[in-house]
């Protein structure tokens, strides 16, 4: 007798946190965003995997890792269509969407050389003011930039 089994891309874990759907070539900014390299935790790594939905994807998968939900909103100027998982005993318990937040502090570089997030020692601040457009405002110069043009701190 044959099982009609899907075998997994990615082996699964017991507990923790899945990030899927991220582009590919977004992958690295991702474990970049999170400090994943720091971290003790087992994590799996899965790049250029096949998606019915965006073609090629990344998937991150952290042991015994649940993260705030302000971690996970820094990966959305990256990975804005990302899906959270939150597994517990092999079963996935809940599952998010990334949200871009409304303000993003420390997160990203302004663009203006004469801000003065740049020239002194203090942290960004952001306001989204457009969604749709991904554009976001500096909280000190003003300057108006798009999440993609952004550098990530």
């Amino acid at each position: 007798m044959q099982e009609n089994k899907k075998e997994l891309q990615v082996a699964a874990i017991q507990n923790g946190t899945v990030i899927d759907h991220i582009p590919s070539e977004r992958l690295f900014s991702v474990v970049s965003i999170l400090k994943l390299a720091e971290m003790p935790n087992n994590i799996t790594i899965g790049f250029n995997l096949e998606s019915k939905k965006i073609g090629k994807k990344g998937i991150v998968k952290i042991a015994d890792k649940y993260f705030e939900e302000e971690e996970l909103n820094k990966i959305s100027l990256v990975a804005p269509h990302a899906h959270i998982n939150i597994i517990k005993d092999y079963k996935i318990i809940e599952k998010k969407s990334i949200n871009m937040p409304h303000e993003l502090v420390g997160i990203v570089k302004c663009n203006n050389p004469k801000c003065i997030t740049n020239n002194e020692p203090m942290k960004t601040r952001f306001t989204l003011i457009d969604e749709e457009q991904g554009i976001l405002k500096c909280h000190y110069c003003e300057k108006e930039q798009n999440k993609e043009d952004v550098v990530i701190l």
